[in-house]
């Protein structure tokens, strides 16, 4: 397994796995379950998936120690002012049934990011945190974040896969030495991602599928990855990356499949704002 020692000097586990869109409960606590049955340690989640409970009821049956599971929880933006972070900080906890999380990210750029943030280093001071960062912000919000901040984030988990390899705000973020975490690794199986003829090429020569390729694309450039699956097989493929290397000419026919597009939407779109964070946000007004 391999590691990054983020910014505050926390070391985090560089292959995961997520659990976005598992909103049932049961399947969801086996899937993790069966996850830290494959091996792994890194556990990613959110307020908003809605499954907090389960992942943590996973990881109390593990009997896995506690200090050899990292486990990533998300801020959604009804809870964005200072006092409602503070509450959200708490109900994560509650829901996980943790003392502490390993990290907690704003989970999106939108509403009183700086009071949300001021709770999120509190935390941290108190313990029951023991990293910060954001999820989802352009360079020029991370900036504005670190402007109204004497903390960093130490991570910011973007969307990041071969059809939108964000090039950019990868060289920022890692100029910065702010930590790098793709989500949607496989977007989605889009553009038959998983058959690609041009990523099963390279895995002809080692033996690995489209999807081993692409993560061990993901971990030599330096990034956390976080792929999700409900099927134990495929997650034990996932976690099957360690034992083979891409050359550089490999990572330059990745690179050559950037396509610069969102496989989602924009986050930056006022209107795609509005549709989808909209109701959250009134509800934090009113």
């Amino acid at each position: 397994m391999e590691y990054v020692t983020l910014n505050d000097g926390n070391k985090m586990l560089q292959l995961g796995f997520g659990v976005f869109q598992v909103t049932d409960l049961k399947q969801a606590e086996q899937a993790v379950s069966d996850a830290l049955a494959v091996g792994y340690r890194l556990i990613d989640t959110a307020a908003a998936y809605g499954n907090e409970e389960a992942v943590g009821a996973a990881i109390k049956k593990s009997g896995i120690a506690r200090e050899d599971i990292f486990v990533t929880s998300k801020l959604w933006v009804d809870h964005f002012t200072y006092e409602k972070a503070q509450q959200g900080i708490e109900d994560s906890l509650n829901k996980l049934g943790l003392d502490y999380i390993d990290l907690y990210l704003l989970h999106q750029p939108y509403g009183d990011t700086a009071g949300a943030w001021r709770a999120l280093v509190e935390a941290q001071k108190a313990g029951k945190i023991k990293s910060i960062g954001v999820s989802n912000f352009a360079p020029d919000q991370l900036t504005n974040l670190e402007l109204m901040s004497s903390v960093k984030p130490a991570l910011n988990q973007i969307e990041v896969s071969p059809w939108y390899q964000h090039n950019e705000s990868v060289d920022f973020m890692q100029g910065e030495d702010v930590q790098v975490e793709a989500w949607a690794p496989f977007a989605e199986g889009k553009h038959g991602i998983f058959t690609d003829e041009r990523i099963a090429a390279i895995g002809k020569k080692y033996g690995k599928s489209n999807g081993q390729v692409i993560l061990r694309w993901l971990l030599q450039r330096g990034i956390v990855v976080i792929p999700k699956s409900v099927h134990k097989e495929r997650m034990a493929e996932n976690f099957d990356v360690f034992d083979f290397e891409l050359t550089a000419e490999d990572m330059q026919v990745m690179a050559a499949l950037d396509k610069n597009e969102s496989q989602f939407f924009d986050h930056r779109d006022p209107q795609a704002i509005k549709n989808i964070f909209g109701a959250s946000i009134k509800a934090l007004r009113d």
